[in-house]
């Protein structure tokens, strides 16, 4: 069987970034897998501890809409409403799949949890912050990374805010998290800006 094409340039783009900034990683190896609970089982880790990526279109008007690349564990799921709310727009959907790894520079199932195009936004959820260490595949199905939280977020420069939801069914953990995060409002890093409609893609 063939392997599935990937973007070398994104990877090679990450390694180098990591490197410049020492940051303090691991590379795991494995057979091609883009699911997320899938390729946790294969690096051995939590699914909570995996960066779950997903491309979203929020419709600023009716002519500008923008891309936010939307991060949160692998055992939850994005809220689409919050990040909608969070980027003040009247719509909101998953992005195309073409489009969406157009702009993450990898093919779905790969998609890294950092932003080298000035037309995706970077948003983590904040239960992810909780994590030592975080997992994701690195730009390839073949090749994930286990890189320091810490390192992460000093690296990415990330907005931080409440963008995730319960698994279907998990409704304690869901009030929990409610009681905990208190809406979706943002936190961002010193210097960060808040999301501007005049920003839109």
């Amino acid at each position: 069987m063939a392997p599935v094409i990937t973007n070398l340039g994104t990877y090679h783009r990450l390694i180098r970034l990591l490197d410049s900034r020492g940051a303090s990683y691991r590379i795991i190896d494995h057979v091609e897998e883009g699911k997320t609970d899938a390729v946790s089982v294969l690096r051995g880790h939590p699914l909570r501890n995996a960066a779950k990526c997903i491309v979203v279109r929020v419709g600023i008007s009716k002519r500008s809409r923008r891309y936010i690349l939307s991060v949160v564990p692998g055992d939850r799921h994005v809220d689409l409403e919050r990040v909608r709310v969070l980027a003040n727009g009247k719509d909101i959907g998953f992005a195309r799949p073409d489009i969406a790894e157009q702009l993450a520079g990898s093919v779905a199932g790969s998609i890294i949890p950092f932003s080298f195009n000035s037309e995706l936004d970077l948003v983590v959820d904040r239960s992810l912050l909780g994590c030592r260490e975080i997992f994701f595949n690195a730009a390839r199905l073949d090749r994930s990374i286990a890189l320091s939280c810490a390192d992460y977020l000093s690296i990415a420069g990330p907005r931080i805010a409440c963008i995730a939801r319960a698994a279907d069914g998990d409704d304690h953990l869901a009030a929990m998290n409610e009681a905990s995060e208190g809406g979706a409002q943002i936190e961002r890093p010193a210097g960060r800006e808040p999301f501007s409609p005049d920003d839109a893609a």
